[in-house]
């Protein structure tokens, strides 16, 4: 065979996509070079034909070598098959599968009784596959199947260890989602909340407030939050909550110290008058000050954890959380140390060389020598674990159905700790990104790298799980960021810009289920964000797992025209905007072509072209408007004549995504308040405050502002008039 033709062959069994249809109904082909560079990422030498050949049958090899495979996952009442693997001269085998809560079981079988599969060799040995039905019904959850081999003469030969994944056909639904009842919420980036008391930008006592006065005001089910992850906290690279530093814990800068057990001990440090005054300014300012909360914060957990020591229950805790967090504040700490020595140490890619690696013996002697310091990180975690589970228990207890809605997102910092802690588990010489569309005209690079996914099923899916298992803590709601990822993700290699990359397959069917186990457990609704380039059968399968999809109003079109609300699915969250993408406000005015034009990420003949597109989009909205009964027929008709938003289409556009049927709808705060400003500009760093904007209002004035509380008002009627209200609510 030539050369390109091994090439694609080795690239189909990778999972390279030899095509994909654009946005703009455009097929692509993947070029040799692309399959090539991706190829070379994942460890296939691509020097000659011959080279690839040998690296693929390499890998071949190492699967021949277990017994059983790592992981096996199968949907919950089908009958399981295991795939056995074995040299010729092994005859017996013992098979014991050890429940996740219940007796194990054993058996001793002869091979040869067992269903031929197929037969290969590898370096003079003869491997036979053959299938083995287990004579057992497992339930959902996560079992571990035992295999231990022995040829013709008892002599034991090998052994492997595989993990049982069985997972239920569908994701937790929305209460009372059989009997047609619907739901809404509100969206907020926790770090823009203002209020009197905070120290500079939302906590979790604010997110309380929050609650108390959304539930009866609004009488919503759910408070819709940005990710919580840890990140950096500093202006302007490492604010972003969807770029964070590890997709595992929190970010500490939502913490209330003031609840902190034995605040007392230290109140008086924080109640000068040079210390309110540092304070009172930080939440005047208009954008969240990252690093001087940070460094407020972290000052008062540091006296903290010197006058009151972690608690026994903290520490369980923290040991119960094992080496995933242990890793974690050994970064933190590392970082801490490191960046102290020099300040210009920001990264750890820029450590000395000796504590890039984790597992080195550098490593290890910090850790012996800085127990105290990297226990601190934990009982940060914990903190913030036992705050936000707080919350979560008072919205329950008001009657929200719902309660939290959180957001996981897609990416993480290549400068962080997830890769610093777990480098092996993502691929090299790639990035993730997204090819051209309408939005991103030469394609979008997010600039970190993708899973490693060989290595994920080698270790039976324990960081995904972990991943979707946090994300879900305290919580009755996931948003997905990116849901494609699940099926596909597009590989960007080094050397190589967003238009010129292809689309790696994933283990769709494994991650589903896995999803759908962890919601089922936790009870957590699923919001997958199917946004961009989507496979139709992405949508279909996500919808046959119950994982809702995500609708914007923007983006729900029948060519030009809106979609009327009765067109929208029920099965999906409705939404009218994200944070990537303007306001309502913002979309009648035109604040984000104004806001692209003063960045510079046009020129004035981008910036006419996007006026002219947005006029279009008025008037098609509005015609949508019209045609929904949603506004009266002596309205203007021309969007050209309503130069500024007025309170009516304002009140009409918020309708017209509550009367949808989706079962959840979702309005975000700027969107209530009428603010104008988004809170991202994609494609900008520090020319615009992207991840810092403060809400319009403080937490107080929703209660106590005359214009404030209409804006509330008109929410709540369209909650009511739309059957979205909350039905058991307390307060």
């Amino acid at each position: 065979m030539a050369y390109d033709d091994i090439l694609g062959a080795a690239a189909v069994e990778a999972g390279i996509q030899q095509d994909f249809w654009d946005i703009f109904g455009r097929q692509h082909f993947t070029s040799p070079e692309i399959n090539r560079a991706i190829l070379s990422a994942i460890g296939v030498d691509c020097t000659t034909a011959e080279s690839i050949t040998a690296s693929t049958q390499r890998l071949h090899d190492e699967e021949l070598k277990s017994v059983l495979p790592a992981v096996l996952v199968v949907p919950e009442g089908s009958p399981i098959s295991l795939p056995i693997t074995a040299p010729e001269p092994l005859s017996t085998l013992s098979i014991t599968i050890e429940p996740e809560n219940g007796q194990k079981q054993e058996w001793t079988l002869q091979l040869d009784a067992l269903r031929f599969v197929r037969a290969a060799e590898s370096q003079g040995t003869r491997y036979i596959e053959r299938s083995m039905s287990l004579p057992v019904s497992l339930p959902a959850g996560y079992h571990v199947v035992k295999a231990r081999g022995a040829k013709a003469g008892g002599d034991q030969a090998r052994q492997s260890t595989m993990r049982l994944i069985v997972t239920p056909e569908r994701a937790h639904m929305p209460a009372g989602s059989e009997s047609g009842r619907k739901h809404a919420g509100l969206g907020v980036m926790l770090y823009g909340i203002r209020s009197k008391r905070n120290w500079g930008c939302g906590d979790f006592r604010d997110l309380r407030d929050l609650i108390d006065w959304a539930v009866p005001n609004l009488r919503v089910d759910f408070i819709a939050l940005n990710p919580l992850h840890a990140i950096s906290n500093r202006r302007p690279f490492n604010t972003s909550p969807y770029l964070p530093a590890s997709v595992f814990w929190r970010n500490f800068l939502y913490l209330d110290i003031e609840a902190v057990p034995g605040y007392d001990k230290i109140r008086e440090q924080f109640e000068t008058a040079e210390a309110k005054d540092a304070r009172s300014r930080l939440r005047d300012s208009d954008t969240v000050e990252y690093e001087d909360v940070a460094a407020l914060k972290h000052r008062a957990l540091s006296l903290l954890y010197e006058a009151a020591p972690p608690s026994d229950e903290a520490l369980a805790w923290i040991a119960g959380e094992g080496d995933l967090l242990r890793l974690y504040a050994t970064w933190c700490a590392l970082d801490a140390h490191l960046h102290a020595e020099n300040p210009e140490l920001w990264v750890w890619t820029d450590w000395p060389e000796q504590y890039r690696d984790p597992s080195s013996d550098a490593v290890a002697q910090f850790t012996a020598q800085h127990e105290r310091e990297i226990r601190f990180h934990g009982w940060v975690q914990w903190l913030i674990d036992q705050q936000i589970g707080e919350v979560q228990r008072h919205a329950r207890d008001l009657g929200m159905a719902i309660g939290l809605y959180h957001d996981q997102a897609l990416a993480t910092d290549r400068c962080g700790a997830d890769l610093w802690a777990h480098r092996d588990f993502y691929v090299a010489g790639c990035r993730v990104g997204a090819p051209p569309d309408d939005f991103s005209p030469t394609g979008q690079d997010w600039s970190f790298p993708p899973p490693a996914s060989r290595r994920h099923r080698a270790d039976g899916y324990r960081l995904y799980v972990e991943s979707i298992r946090k994300a879900l803590r305290h919580g009755g709601a996931l948003r997905i960021d990116h849901v494609m990822r699940l099926f596909r993700l597009y590989w960007i290699p080094e050397g190589h810009d967003a238009a010129h990359g292809a689309y790696v397959r994933e283990p769709a069917a494994d991650l589903v289920g896995i999803l759908a186990l962890e919601s089922s457990r936790n009870k957590t609704v699923i919001v997958g964000e199917d946004l961009g380039t989507v496979e139709p059968e992405v949508r279909a399968k996500l919808s046959a797992a119950c994982i809702l999809s995500y609708r914007l109003l923007y983006f729900e079109r029948n060519g030009e025209a809106f979609k009327l609300p009765g067109e929208y699915p029920r099965q999906a969250l409705a939404a009218t905007t994200t944070h990537d993408l303007p306001t309502i406000e913002g979309f009648w005015c035109g604040a984000d072509i104004e806001a692209r034009r003063r960045t510079g990420m046009i020129d004035q003949a981008g910036y006419e072209g996007q006026q002219a597109s947005r006029n279009r989009d008025k008037q098609a909205l509005l015609n949508a408007l019209f045609a929904a009964g949603l506004l009266p027929n002596d309205q203007l008709r021309e969007a050209s004549q309503i130069p500024e938003l007025t309170p009516q289409l304002h009140h009409a556009i918020v309708g017209y995504l509550a009367s949808t049927s989706c079962l959840l709808w979702l309005v975000n705060q700027e969107d209530m308040t009428r603010e104008r400003d988004q809170q991202n500009l994609p494609g900008t760093t520090a020319q615009y405050p992207n991840w810092s904007t403060k809400m319009r209002w403080s937490l107080e004035d929703l209660a106590e502002l005359r214009e404030a509380r209409d804006c509330a008002a008109m929410v709540r009627r369209w909650i009511e008039q739309s059957g979205r209200a909350a039905t058991g609510l307390t307060a």
